[in-house]
């Protein structure tokens, strides 16, 4: 008989399928923000992938999707919901600064916010906007840089990341430009978009946007410097919520 912990984890993982895959129309935005970073044929990564809402909206773009998911069992529905589509693989590993292998902190009530980042998870064990996020479990899984998986697989036109503080620790494993990267902020935690834009300036000359929550929409028209991007993301608007910062890099 499964344990209560068992069911609640499944549950939870339920509640995932709902909210990413079961709102009418989602699917629809989410392709329409992503055709302005890449399209059939074009190679992506998916870091951070779970339950694959933004893998199966590059795919039907007709991207090829190499999706990282370090959750064991995330892993498996990620396969079950994706493995099939053509373009798509599905990596069980954590994006990291190096290869081997590195401990996974686990949220069994909110998967979404499993992590790598140690510091980061600290920090909001003390912010009151995460007083229900727990994490109960840590696993050692697996771990690849983007510099590898650009061995393996190719340089990618677009890079999502959604891995809950450790985009720096992500991005400080690339060592070459690609054309377009996105990656998470919180209006509590603007140091660590802080710290990707900084990275990402050792790399080429980037221009960004934002899009709050999962609006999947740009807010705005130009695309800003990261002094003004910042600027923005501290603005009463820019705090209101999570979002997606979108990097582009300027090759004129």
């Amino acid at each position: 008989m499964p344990t209560l912990a068992a069911v609640r984890r499944s549950l939870s993982l339920a509640r995932s399928l709902a909210v990413y895959h079961g709102i009418p129309l989602r699917q629809r935005r989410l392709r329409r923000l992503y055709r302005t970073f890449a399209g059939p044929d074009d190679l992506v990564f998916d870091l951070g992938a779970h339950v694959g809402n933004r893998t199966r909206a590059l795919a039907q773009l007709g991207c090829r999707v190499i999706a990282l998911e370090p959750q064991p069992d995330v892993a498996r529905l990620l396969r079950w919901i994706v493995g099939q589509t053509p373009g798509v693989e599905v990596v069980e590993a954590a994006a990291a600064n190096r290869p081997g292998r590195i401990q996974l902190a686990i949220s069994d009530l909110a998967p979404t916010m499993t992590t790598t980042a140690h510091d980061w998870r600290e920090a909001r064990e003390q912010d009151p906007v995460f007083a229900e996020v727990s994490w109960n479990r840590a696993i050692d899984v697996p771990a690849v840089t983007l510099d590898e998986l650009i061995t393996r697989y190719g340089r990618p036109r677009f890079v999502k990341l959604d891995v809950e503080g450790a985009e720096p620790e992500v991005l400080a494993g690339l060592t070459e430009a690609v054309p377009a990267v996105s990656f998470e902020y919180l209006p509590g935690a603007l140091d660590y978009a802080s710290a990707c834009m900084n990275r990402l300036a050792t790399l080429g000359t980037y221009r960004y946007n934002w899009s709050p929550g999962e609006s999947y929409t740009l807010v705005s028209r130009d695309w800003l410097t990261a002094d003004r991007l910042l600027d923005a993301l501290r603005s009463p608007a820019g705090q209101v919520r999570s979002g997606d910062v979108y990097a582009r890099l300027d090759d004129g």
